[in-house]
């Protein structure tokens, strides 16, 4: 075999040299094609930003399973901090963090964070819909305790302690925490004691005061809303929900849950977000 024909390519080696080539454009072609049609997804307001608020002896991190689903979705998602401090500041707090996110929010609420969301998405164009998740839903001059002492069957209150802490003016107000070997029962009776041991050890108190707090804004009376109602719930009575749900007229679900329901059912918390989102934002 003369040299000339031994580095002539055969017609096999020729395709396989096609073939890699062909392989090689394509994935260079996803590398740069793909985050580019994301980021044109979000331009164009098909993926709103998705903004929960945690509510009371929680944190952002109750919202952890939930924010994984909408993430592999592609959503864009932020959990800010929730003050619990009291209405009136938790809520323009929250009004304030709502400025920085761009483009349309579908804005969740759990529990206490309910009360928030309410306030401060009052006025704002673009917040699409609220998603409440075993909330609480004011009317105008409501207040958490006026509500809720029209529907029995909430427990929680008999298992927190009030402990005082110093106002920056001078003064003393209270926090409320579940007590650490009451929280399992009293809150998420549906998740494992070895996550809800961390969880009471972790709790973030509600100021007192804010159960007296009364509602400014309703801003589900012009936005559409959606519900989930926890019928095991111990810390909002399940007929309490319903009936908040009903006034708000929330495309509303219910769940076998307890309170805790973003940790013990985000399959349902999450669909129902997409719901919410896919049906306001197009």
């Amino acid at each position: 075999m003369n040299l000339k024909t031994a580095l002539k390519p055969s017609r096999r080696s020729t395709s396989m040299l096609a073939a890699v080539a062909c392989v090689a454009a394509l994935s260079a072609a996803n590398m740069t094609s793909a985050p580019t049609a994301q980021a044109q997804s979000r331009d164009s307001g098909v993926l709103p930003t998705v903004v929960l608020v945690h509510g009371a002896f929680g944190d952002a991190s109750i919202w952890n399973d939930v924010i994984a689903r909408l993430q592999d979705d592609g959503y864009p998602v932020v959990a800010p901090a929730n003050p619990l401090r009291g209405l009136a500041s938790d809520s323009d707090y929250l009004e304030s963090f709502l400025k920085s996110v761009k483009g349309p929010v579908v804005l969740v609420g759990h529990s206490y964070g309910g009360t928030v969301i309410s306030d401060a998405a009052a006025g704002n164009p673009e917040v699409k819909a609220l998603v409440y998740i075993a909330s609480f839903i004011p009317e105008k001059g409501e207040s958490f305790s006026e509500v809720g002492s029209r529907f029995p069957g909430a427990t929680v209150a008999s298992a927190v302690d009030a402990v005082p802490f110093p106002l920056p003016g001078g003064g003393t107000g209270t926090d409320l925490y579940v007590q650490k070997d009451k929280f399992h029962d009293a809150f998420a009776a549906d998740v494992p004691e070895s996550v809800t041991n961390l969880m009471a050890a972790t709790q973030r108190p509600l100021a007192a005061s804010a159960l007296d707090d009364k509602a400014t804004e309703t801003a589900w009376k012009t936005i559409p809303s959606w519900d989930l109602v926890t019928t095991e719930d111990k810390a909002i009575a399940p007929d309490e929900q319903r009936f908040m749900a009903a006034r708000a007229h929330s495309h509303t679900i219910e769940v076998k849950s307890s309170h805790a329901v973003l940790i013990s059912h985000p399959g349902a918390v999450t669909n129902l977000i997409r719901q919410a989102a896919r049906t306001t934002v197009r």
